[in-house]
């Protein structure tokens, strides 16, 4: 929902679509290209209106990370999405996009109040900055197919990504998020 004049903006978050998910990156998740292509929908829907786009970009600092390695071309964010010149980069280093972070203070200093989120990890990083910007005070649409995630092991069984997803996605929509296929988000009025 594009807001009136007499409200705070909308902006567009996309959260660490970077290369370490895609194929042949240290932390390949399911789907990853989908998830980006229909990012890029939202992106140029954004970048058409020119409305706020922030890109959230992890960059790993425990001596123990195998992904997100800083200066490696994995932690780099994907071409599909890359960012304009224009465009704010936040870069974190922990699962929720808001700690240890500008992003609260640039998001409020730009009078934003709603967030349109695309990302990855959604049972990781989409779902930590979904519940900490709702949680803030943000009305948070989510694109949930502009979102990708992976397979999860517990107790020696494997959880589906379709279930992952669907676990996350229905956990966030009782109270954190609007839920939206880009096909919705693209045909509101």
């Amino acid at each position: 929902m594009f807001l009136s004049e007499n409200s705070g903006k909308e902006a567009l978050l996309l959260i660490d679509i970077q290369n370490d998910y895609f194929e042949y990156g240290t932390m390949e998740l399911i789907g990853p290209e989908i998830a980006a292509d229909n990012a890029k929908v939202i992106l140029d829907k954004f970048r058409s209106k020119m409305l706020p786009v922030i890109h959230i970009q992890h960059v790993a600092t425990k001596s123990t990370a195998t992904f997100f390695l800083p200066g490696t071309k994995g932690a780099e964010i994907h071409d599909k999405v890359k960012p304009l010149p224009t465009e704010k980069i936040i870069i974190k280093h922990y699962p929720n996009g808001f700690l240890k972070t500008e992003l609260l203070d640039y998001l409020k200093k730009n009078n934003i109040d709603h967030l349109v989120i695309c990302g990855m990890m959604t049972h990781m990083c989409v779902d930590a900055t979904t519940r900490a910007a709702k949680d803030v005070g943000f009305n948070c649409i989510l694109i949930e197919d502009g979102c990708a995630t992976k397979d999860l092991v517990i107790h020696n069984e494997t959880v589906k990504s379709k279930d992952v997803q669907n676990s996350f996605l229905a956990a966030l929509s009782s109270t954190y998020a609007t839920l939206m296929t880009v096909s919705e988000y693209m045909n509101q009025k």
